[in-house]
């Protein structure tokens, strides 16, 4: 066996043999070799086959954008492929100022925010109790779990209606109107938001599936002498919970709050379910034309309706740009540890 010292001499002369070669020698014996040529070809493809699917993903985003700015001249000149002649701000100006857009924003907003706090503490906790407790029935509850991600929504979409319109849990409220003489046997909570948050706190919600099982995944590779310390230590199990387990699963529950926002904001579903009156405006519903920008009958009518439709829907996709942009970290974080990729 070599010693170090031979080593170190054979580098230092092959290190000196090089230096003393010279320079065309040197590139001709770095380049002009079958791997260096490999290599570069498989770099060239994969740069071409990334640009490509790039294209094919973002082009039509970019459209988008570019015909937001177009007027309806541009719209009926034959040379305008993507890029407009006379660009204009009416359809975004008319839009936020017609179609109440920052009311929208508003109301969204507190809708989406209201939502997706409540559905990430619930679902961690539901999560934590299927992934650490061992209870009879604990597979048939996450079987039920699994069943609300495949059941079509709008197969409960009249009895979660009717549930709402007529609300009332296990008759109390009937029972106390007829003690006390009231009219209404039952609370009408359409056009509220009371809907959505009960949906919310029971775990029932959009999505909610999904997320209870993320959180599950996530607390399964939780090591449980974390939790064996703390009981050693005197702590109960909700003590645990909060103490040891939450702070430790922050990334995770910023992923379902992102996830749980997210969907609320651009969900017509449960909007136009519960939301049946015209004064709730909420985000999907400013995805019209503004009487301003009413066109009359021209021959590019139905593009023009189009290019206003779309610019509803980059203006809608606007703030949730900019929030993920600034939690992307705590969002590939989140999926990185839910253990549902790899």
């Amino acid at each position: 066996m070599d010693s170090p010292k031979v080593l170190k001499d054979n580098k230092r002369k092959i290190k000196v043999d090089f230096e003393r070669t010279s320079l065309k020698e040197r590139l001709k014996a770095k380049y002009l070799t079958v791997n260096f040529l490999v290599d570069v070809v498989w770099k060239i493809f994969r740069l071409l086959l990334l640009i490509g699917i790039s294209y094919i993903i973002i082009f039509p985003f970019i459209s988008k954008i570019f015909g937001s700015f177009m007027s309806k001249d541009d719209l009926i000149d034959a040379t305008v492929r993507l890029i407009p002649k006379y660009p204009t701000l009416d359809t975004y100006k008319y839009i936020i100022r017609e179609n109440g857009y920052f009311e929208a924003f508003f109301n969204t907003f507190i809708l989406s925010t209201l939502c997706a706090f409540v559905q990430t503490i619930i679902c961690s906790i539901i999560g934590y109790g299927l992934a650490k407790f061992k209870f009879r029935g604990n597979k048939l509850v996450f079987m039920a779990v699994i069943l609300t991600m495949i059941v079509p929504h709008d197969t409960i979409k009249l009895s979660m209606y009717m549930n709402f319109k007529y609300f009332d849990i296990y008759g109390i409220y009937g029972g106390l109107s007829s003690l006390l003489g009231l009219e209404s046997s039952s609370i009408d909570l359409i056009n509220s938001y009371w809907p959505m948050v009960i949906l919310s706190i029971g775990g029932i919600a959009f999505k909610n599936g999904l997320y209870i099982f993320m959180m599950r995944q996530f607390f399964k590779g939780v090591p449980d002498e974390l939790e064996e310390a703390a009981y050693i230590d005197g702590e109960n199990t909700f003590g645990t919970f909060v103490k040891i387990i939450l702070p430790i699963s922050i990334p995770m529950m910023i992923t379902i709050f992102l996830f749980a926002f997210s969907w609320q904001w651009t969900d017509n579903f449960y909007t136009d379910l519960f939301f049946t009156q015209s004064g709730a405006l909420l985000m999907p519903r400013i995805v019209k034309v503004p009487p301003s920008l009413a066109a009359e009958d021209f021959t590019a009518k139905d593009l023009y309706n189009s290019c206003i439709t779309n610019t509803c829907g980059l203006l809608i996709i606007l703030p949730l740009m900019l929030f993920y942009s600034y939690m992307q970290r705590y969002l590939i974080q989140g999926i990185e540890r839910s253990g549902i990729v790899g």
